[in-house]
């Protein structure tokens, strides 16, 4: 079969498709219902299988190593956490013109998180403070290969300074529109600090749509493909992004982390956020948001 791709390389994959890679892998499931999660994911293009299982396929070669991420760690973590995350069911692989493996997971039953879902935004802060503590904590196996930073993770949980050049052209595209003798001061500080701790499991994309609510909850931890063993920083976004007030307040509270963490955390948000507004990724539709979280960080910046 012959994939469409977009003008960023990623594939979408039909239902019907789907539904014929399933029935010749795992035919025990060929009479379950299969529909689309619309809008599509990003790195995955999901499907919701029956009423219990979810499957999730990269859309692009760069993404191709992320399920079997997923299958070999996820295990590994779930015992040790207090909210939910994916249990894996099965690990497809390539066939019908298809060329890397995808996953098969449970599903989990709530909404993203958001001011709706989750309306106590200090309860949230500390249940996701507490899930981060736990994520922190757990020992890896020894003598096994560690899931470390790199291109496939977008570098999450390495080295933000992989990131330095196309931070300084987006903070050259933005100049007249945000204080950008600030946003480089602000990113100077995040290059300056180093992870001095040992390397922790990261999660790699915290964002409020990668969290699951119910009855007024944080209940679960989606989408783990960028998870990490490395510099807990690219974790903290969240505080800007998401907290503000007291909430903010109880979220820094409960992480105690020290200050050059803070730092990298506040470069890592201003990255994502310099690089949608200049327009890098080609997706408008969050700047606004972009703007807004570059000026609490400038703010914040200012302050210390």
């Amino acid at each position: 079969m012959t994939f469409i791709a977009d003008k960023d390389g990623r594939i979408d994959l039909p239902v019907d498709f789907v539904a014929a890679l399933l029935a010749e892998q795992f035919p025990e499931w060929r009479d379950e219902s299969l529909r689309p999660l619309l809008p599509g994911g990003w790195t995955n293009r999901a499907f919701r299988l029956g009423e219990t299982k979810l499957l999730r396929f990269p859309t692009a070669h760069r993404y191709g190593a992320l399920p079997e991420r997923e299958r070999r760690w996820l295990p590994l973590l779930a015992p040790q956490l207090s909210l939910a995350i994916p249990r894996v069911v099965a690990l497809g692989t390539r066939g019908r013109g298809y060329l890397w493996s995808w996953l098969i997971t449970e599903w989990i039953e709530g909404q993203p998180v958001s001011c709706h879902t989750v309306p106590d935004a200090e309860a949230l802060a500390r249940d996701l403070a507490r899930f981060l503590r736990q994520l922190q904590a757990i020992a890896p196996p020894s003598g096994v290969p560690l899931p470390l930073p790199g291109p496939v993770t977008f570098h999450r949980g390495g080295d933000l300074a992989v990131y330095d050049a196309e931070t300084r052209a987006a903070l050259a595209a933005l100049s007249g529109r945000i204080d950008t003798g600030a946003g480089a001061a602000l990113w100077d500080r995040a290059l300056a600090e180093r992870w001095q701790g040992r390397p922790v499991f990261t999660h790699g994309d915290l964002t409020p749509e990668n969290m699951l609510a119910r009855d007024g909850r944080l209940v679960a931890v989606i989408d783990w493909g960028n998870l990490a063993y490395g510099d807990p920083a690219c974790d903290l976004v969240m505080t800007w992004s998401h907290f503000d007030g007291t909430a903010r307040e109880v979220f820094r509270e409960a992480l105690d982390q020290p200050p050059g963490t803070w730092a990298r955390a506040r470069g890592w948000a201003f990255w994502k956020a310099a690089k949608v507004l200049a327009g890098q990724d080609g997706n408008q539709r969050g700047a606004g948001q972009a703007l807004a979280l570059i000026e609490t960080l400038l703010a914040e910046d200012r302050n210390l």
